[in-house]
């Protein structure tokens, strides 16, 4: 399998130039070069419902980030190493 190359990886500061949450800054936490998606901190948050489980006894409704396409991310620091 080949990779696919992109512009920005975990860790980078990048900025939202495009969208709903166009202005938006933060970190990012994951990246699906495969779906050419990023999850970024604070950006995006949807709510999720989760069932029943040991972690959550009375289940509820989780906030989370959502995911955003890559061309609409604008990288502002590269990550340290």
């Amino acid at each position: 399998m080949s990779r696919i190359k992109t512009h920005v990886k975990k860790g980078d500061k990048v900025e939202v130039v495009a969208g709903n949450f166009r202005g938006s800054a933060g970190t990012i936490l994951q990246v699906y070069p495969s779906k050419n998606q990023v999850i970024i901190e604070g950006v995006r948050m949807i709510k999720k419902h989760a069932r029943k489980s040991q972690d959550r006894p009375d289940g509820g409704i989780v906030e989370r980030e959502g995911p955003i396409h890559i061309s609409n991310v604008k990288l502002i620091e590269k990550a340290q190493k």
